[in-house]
């Protein structure tokens, strides 16, 4: 009977491993280049249908391959809609002389982000993101990824300037110094294209 309901859990850890693969998820961070925008290192798992009935309920799945024995709150996927508004703290500071087009940083979302008032990724979540543009003293950012309990999942959102830093400079006249994006600098996002991600029930 143990055999049994363990054998139960991996298949509903399978199951959600292909639907987070569909969804251009991994348990990978993903791989920036100067030559593309992030993309998710694919997973293994085999692709499940995201329009199946499977893929509305929610079950059990965590980053890890074994199998969870302990009580976890379950996970579902939600679709987040293009133009969904993405507001993130970045954790270091980045500048046009030390990195390279490409470079990835860490971040944290600043405000939560909620589908039909329903907080799908709550604040402090992780996220990273990427170096779009790099030029003397003007560089951008796009996020890259959310990471929801060491899942990662592809974003494609609008590029930012550290002069979009909010709350708005309140001296607009000051010169803007797109050189350096500080640790701590909050910018939002603007999805380019839906994203799915796996949410908590």
């Amino acid at each position: 009977m143990f055999d049994s309901k363990l054998n139960h859990k991996l298949s509903l850890a399978a199951a959600v491993l292909g639907l987070l693969t569909v969804a251009g998820c991994s348990s990978q961070p993903a791989v920036v280049s100067d030559n593309q925008p992030a993309q998710a290192t694919s997973s293994a798992a085999a692709p499940v249908n995201p329009a199946s009935p499977a893929a509305d309920s929610a079950v059990a799945a965590t980053a890890s391959p074994a199998a969870n024995t302990h009580a976890t709150q379950p996970l579902h996927l939600v679709t987040l809609p293009k133009g969904t508004k993405i507001t993130a703290t970045v954790r270091q500071t980045l500048d046009t002389d030390k990195n390279t087009r490409g470079d990835a940083f860490s971040a944290r979302l600043a405000q939560p982000v909620k589908v039909d008032g329903k907080t799908v990724l709550p604040r402090g979540t992780a996220i990273t993101g990427h170096i779009t543009r790099l030029r003397t003293h003007e560089l951008k950012v796009a996020l890259s990824s959310v990471v929801v309990d060491g899942i990662y999942c592809d974003l494609d959102t609008n590029s930012r300037r550290p002069s979009d830093k909010e709350p708005k400079p309140i001296n607009r006249k000051q010169k803007r110094d797109n050189s350096t994006l500080a640790a701590r600098t909050r910018l939002t996002f603007k999805l380019s294209k839906p994203a799915t991600v796996p949410a908590k029930a």
